[in-house]
């Protein structure tokens, strides 16, 4: 089966930007570590004013233009009116809550609790636990392109709701684990869920954004994901404090899970290879 020069687009961007951070990532250490920690800062800076001349400069406009008076291109006016819209799409909805249950997991639990559980329950240092999660970056890193493929092939759902209660199990290996072995297994688990996972939510949410209403559509589905990143640290570390770092896991996991089923029994696939 051929493969769309879109998907073909999106797929080579997806792993793009992976390549990106992990350069970054690598990078931005080299920096801080021979010319101090403003390094970075002062990097990121520089570079941020170049990528936007240069996107200001040389890459065209892709919305189409419009004559006078013509709202053919729009399906309605008004932020209320878009809003409306898109909360009425059961699919939307749900994608948005998958992609704001994930950060949650991801920023609350990967990044706080778990390193917590790790340094209390197997007494490991800074360095092994940096190690694990970084491991887990770079098994993502791998499955980031696959996954498109994947996603192309045989629709959003048939990626979304596995990767989604694969990251769920991978939080109970986290709770289970008796060694740093099986710390490592949890962050090839999770990184190969996240990986997979990663790219079919923004797909299913262009996919069913309303006719000239990509670009609000995907500034609310990435607005409702990112807040996970906010809510995740905080709500998590409460539980943590209030329930325990193993009842705070299991929940996540459970969340995770719920949270793919209802997914897979309310959203429509958006998507027919």
């Amino acid at each position: 089966m051929a493969i769309k020069r879109r998907d073909f687009i999106n797929r080579s961007a997806l792993t793009g930007a992976g390549l990106a951070l992990a350069g970054t990532a690598v990078a931005t250490g080299a920096l801080a570590e021979h010319y101090g920690l403003r390094a970075p800062f002062l990097a990121y800076a520089v570079a941020g004013v170049v990528a936007a001349v240069v996107a200001w400069t040389c890459i065209p406009e892709t919305k189409p233009g419009r004559s006078a008076g013509d709202t053919s291109a729009l399906p309605t006016s008004g932020f209320g009116a878009q809003v409306r819209l898109l909360t009425a799409h059961a699919g939307f909805m749900l994608v948005s809550l998958v992609s704001f249950v994930s950060a949650v997991a991801r920023t609350g639990g990967l990044f706080n609790v778990i390193p917590v559980l790790a340094h209390d329950r197997l007494a490991l240092d800074t360095d092994r636990i940096g190690l694990g999660l970084a491991l887990a970056s770079v098994v993502g890193l791998v499955v980031i392109y696959p996954s498109g493929v994947l996603v192309d092939r045989y629709g959003r759902k048939f990626v979304i709701v596995p990767a989604t209660i694969l990251a769920g199990l991978s939080l109970l290996l986290f709770l289970l684990a008796s060694s740093y072995a099986w710390f490592l297994a949890g962050c090839v688990m999770w990184s190969v869920a996240s990986g997979v996972g990663g790219a079919a939510p923004a797909a299913y949410a262009a996919d069913v954004a309303p006719s000239g209403m990509n670009a609000a559509a995907m500034s609310a589905f990435r607005m409702l994901a990112d807040l996970g990143y906010v809510v995740g640290p905080i709500a998590l570390g409460l539980a943590a404090d209030l329930a325990g770092a193993d009842l705070t896991l299991a929940g996540t996991a459970l969340l995770l899970t719920v949270t793919a089923l209802l997914f897979a029994r309310f959203a429509p696939e958006s998507h027919r290879a």
